[in-house]
């Protein structure tokens, strides 16, 4: 019992020794704030005590989560698919970390990503996820790296677990692979200075159900656009089943 209880006690305090202290003057910055996980942990963070800045795709979202926040939490319009868009995102963040650099970088957005067989797809549609998953990830996360450095921050990436299992074609589960290797790389890079680069692999939110219509509305949409040698291929029972 002694011995149980001592090593209790030495678990909690070596977890002590991570515990962020002093939060009053850290900015941590979230992507995809609109809804769903990034909203809840931009609440959360601002309820601890961080200076967040919220990125979120419309206005609509930027207002609804600064009227349950407090005067602390800064918003951003952001558009991961378009450099200018992060552009400004960045000099706003600088703007507002006035030379402290930037403690957390958290990213969470993804991008719309039909599902369905590879050969009913075309590049676009690959690109509709990729350009804000993937692509957007790496760009903003370069851009905010001299801040990253100067704070000795910390990326968090936040990962679907859904999207490791290649289960249906299209750009969803290349986006998270991708994602998956970009932070064990990057990760390896900045121990250096003392940037610290996790990976949070979740599973599904109640938020985040599969919505079988919306699946089922985008195998139409996908069908209905293929030539009639690739339908023939597949036959009508195909898609019924």
């Amino acid at each position: 019992i002694l011995a149980s209880i001592l090593s209790l006690i030495i678990y909690w305090i070596i977890r002590d020794r991570y515990r962020v202290r002093n939060l009053n003057g850290k900015h941590v910055f979230i992507t995809g704030c609109d809804t769903g996980l990034g909203n809840s942990l931009a609440k959360w963070l601002d309820k601890k005590g961080f200076c967040v800045i919220a990125a979120c795709t419309t206005e609509k979202g930027s207002q609804e989560l600064q009227w349950c926040s407090s005067l602390s939490l800064k918003t951003v319009n952001l558009n991961l698919a378009d450099s200018n868009s992060i552009a400004r995102a960045v000099m706003f963040v600088t703007e507002q970390t006035a030379g402290k650099g930037l403690f957390g970088l958290v990213s969470n957005a993804e991008g719309t990503a039909p599902l369905g067989p590879t050969d009913w797809l075309r590049i676009e549609d690959f690109h509709s996820v990729l350009d804000v998953s993937l692509l957007g990830l790496i760009e903003i996360t370069l851009k905010f790296l001299p801040l990253l450095k100067k704070a000795e921050g910390r990326v968090v990436n936040l990962i679907n677990a859904k999207g490791l299992v290649a289960f249906v074609g299209g750009g969803y589960s290349l986006s998270k692979w991708g994602m998956e290797a970009f932070s064990d790389t990057l990760r390896i890079e900045m121990q250096h200075f003392g940037v610290k680069v996790s990976i949070v692999e979740h599973g599904f939110f109640k938020a985040e159900e599969v919505n079988s219509d919306i699946i089922e509305k985008y195998l139409f949409r996908l069908w209905n656009r293929l030539t009639p040698e690739i339908r023939d291929s597949y036959g009508e029972k195909y898609l019924v089943e």
